[in-house]
């Protein structure tokens, strides 16, 4: 199995769950959770080393406002992932437990929160066509 695809990037799925910045509605596929908890470590992290090796207090200050500014979107995914994994939004909550579902595999089928998003796989494809 391949992790990365020439169609499906880190960047796709980071891009995905910004475009549904405050939609807790629907379902999260693990692959795209994980993926944007990558790409978003790799973005506030990086901030954070540069600003203290080159010791400026501006990078700090927009890896902050970064943080900031994702906040709302992370929150949206991780409720769509407890959703996947057929429970509520609020066990996002939760801190060990939450950790489990986001391992979990999705709940089979559609369940109450929508269609099973592995069934859908294809979309990522279309990211930056439209």
């Amino acid at each position: 199995m391949r992790l990365l695809t020439p169609k499906s990037t880190i960047m796709n799925w980071y891009l995905k769950v910004l475009k549904q910045y405050a939609d807790f509605s629907g379902r999260a596929r693990r692959k795209e959770y994980w993926m944007f908890f990558l790409f978003h470590m790799i973005i506030m992290y990086g901030l954070i080393i540069l600003a203290g090796v080159l010791e400026l207090a501006a990078l700090a200050t927009v890896s902050m406002i970064y943080t900031l500014a994702v906040l709302v979107p992370a929150i949206a995914v991780g409720v769509r992932r407890m959703h996947d994994a057929g429970k509520s939004g609020w066990y996002v909550l939760i801190p060990i437990y939450s950790l489990i579902l986001t391992l979990t595999d999705s709940e089979a089928g559609s369940n109450k929160w929508g269609p099973n998003p592995k069934s859908d796989a294809e979309e990522i494809d279309l990211i930056g066509q439209e």
